[in-house]
């Protein structure tokens, strides 16, 4: 599901992607979708967990980076994954459940902030 030919910022962010969806799967989470794009927006992963589809944005930092994986993601990041939502779910038969989380990995530690950006 990912792109196949990728600069190497793109691939590490791929490899970050991967390992956030498996998390996601030992979790309970079956991937829809990866790398959903629009005009307005990109969402990195779309799931589902039981009846409710899940957005979700990966962020990743290095360990003693400045600014945490999930501090970083600003208001702009925030109105394109949901705009980018938006266009999804305009394509659906019917809107069902949803919310936006964001895996945050700093360092190579995982963290799940379930509906993280509230747009609904």
């Amino acid at each position: 599901m990912w792109p196949t030919r990728l600069s190497q910022k793109q691939e590490q962010g791929r490899q970050w992607e991967e390992m956030a969806c498996v998390y996601l799967q030992r979790h309970g989470l079956a991937l829809v979708e990866a790398n959903f794009r629009c005009k307005l927006g990109e969402i990195d992963l779309i799931m589902r967990e039981g009846a409710t589809l899940v957005f979700v944005e990966v962020r990743q930092r290095a360990a003693g980076a400045q600014v945490s994986a999930a501090a970083s993601i600003g208001p702009a990041k925030i109105r394109r994954v949901v705009r980018a939502a938006q266009v999804y779910l305009q394509g659906l038969p019917r809107t069902p459940p949803c919310r936006i989380d964001v895996v945050a990995i700093d360092g190579g530690r995982v963290e799940w902030l379930k509906n993280a950006i509230e747009a609904y």
